[in-house]
């Protein structure tokens, strides 16, 4: 598999990579907020790139996606979690080096649209030692400047506010302030990775296939080398810290489309047995019950029903410190046509 190739960030800072808006004085009150998608979405200027299958933030001390083991085609799409849970709107992680920061600020004090007040607070506070002195330049080989991203997405989302702290330093190994609760953990890397999985359409197999009678009970399943666990990978490259998180299919539920129907099993959920989900017809099972299905009591006339499959898919995560566990299930799903005829009967 090709390996993503990366950069230390003072190697790579470019002025397409950075974000300026951070230190604008419009956004002092709400400081730390770049305007950008840099955290799960990525600027694919940076020199970090994108390919591959994987994105990287548009700063290389940022957040790096690994979608190589992500479902894949035009029909995937993103799964919609079972709770109303969400994955965090903003977040703290590394993004810059002593350097870089210290090129941004004095280029911001020698424009003419910051105020005296906001430049005596942002130099008092990266320069005059309230709380550091000359960008910390003196540990710039010893850590680095945090500062806010927002997930994409998420700008207009009252929480993507909540990161409005001014940058901070955190030393190599250390860790971040106690009163920053946003600072990345391998578990949110986890819950980004969740807002990037994808997975494949849920296009059943039916037997008759799009179009069945009425009282013909008709197998449903799913094509197993297509549902297979996928995996999306998020990393902080210069913390060494990252979280991978897997959605494994475990469930189809199965929505004939009209009442006038019987599912099968009765609540319509077939779960997955022996690694796959429901059963594919096979010559000689005509009199039998299929044990992933539907029955249509009544023709669908001159049109069709909407069958709708939907998959439950499993999410779980680990990580690098040897943290892990469960998300909150998602499911995703897809309609298709299906055509229900009167079995025709000639007398002679």
């Amino acid at each position: 598999m090709p390996v993503l190739k990366y950069r230390k960030p003072a190697v790579v800072a470019s002025a397409a990579a950075i974000a300026l808006s951070f230190c604008s004085p419009q956004a002092f009150a709400g400081y730390g907020h770049d305007g950008s998608t840099n955290g799960s979405k990525a600027d694919s200027s940076a020199s970090a790139g994108a390919g591959n299958g994987k994105i990287s933030s548009g700063v290389s001390a940022g957040v790096v996606i690994d979608t190589s083991k992500n479902g894949s085609g035009t029909s995937a799409g993103a799964v919609t979690p079972t709770t109303s849970w969400t994955p965090p709107a903003c977040y703290y992680a590394p993004k810059y080096t002593a350097k870089e920061i210290e090129a941004q600020m004095r280029q911001v004090w020698g424009s003419s649209a910051p105020s005296p007040e906001w430049s005596l607070k942002t130099r008092n506070y990266f320069v005059n030692g309230k709380p550091y002195k000359n960008f910390n330049k003196d540990k710039a080989d010893e850590g680095y400047w945090w500062d806010a991203y927002t997930t994409e997405g998420r700008e207009a989302d009252p929480a993507a506010q909540d990161c409005d702290e001014l940058p901070f330093w955190v030393d190599e190994g250390g860790a971040p302030p106690a009163d920053r609760p946003q600072a990345i953990t391998s578990e949110m890397l986890a819950q980004l990775a969740y807002a990037e999985i994808r997975v494949p359409s849920t296009n059943v197999e039916l037997a008759p296939q799009n179009t069945t009678k009425v009282n013909l009970p008709t197998w449903a399943w799913l094509d197993t080398a297509a549902f297979k666990p996928v995996s999306v990978t998020a990393s902080v490259p210069v913390l060494g810290l990252s979280a991978t998180t897997t959605a494994e299919p475990v469930s189809l539920k199965i929505t004939p489309g009209t009442e006038d129907a019987v599912t099968y099993p009765a609540s319509g959920e077939c779960e997955i047995r022996d690694g796959q989900i429901g059963e594919p017809y096979a010559k000689g099972k005509a009199d039998e019950t299929p044990p992933c299905g539907v029955k249509y009591l009544r023709s669908s006339g001159g049109g069709s029903y909407k069958l709708q499959a939907t998959t439950t898919w499993k999410i779980s995560w680990t990580s690098t410190t040897g943290q892990g566990g469960d998300l909150p299930n998602g499911t995703f799903g897809a309609d298709q046509d299906v055509v229900v005829q009167e079995i025709q009967v000639v007398n002679r």
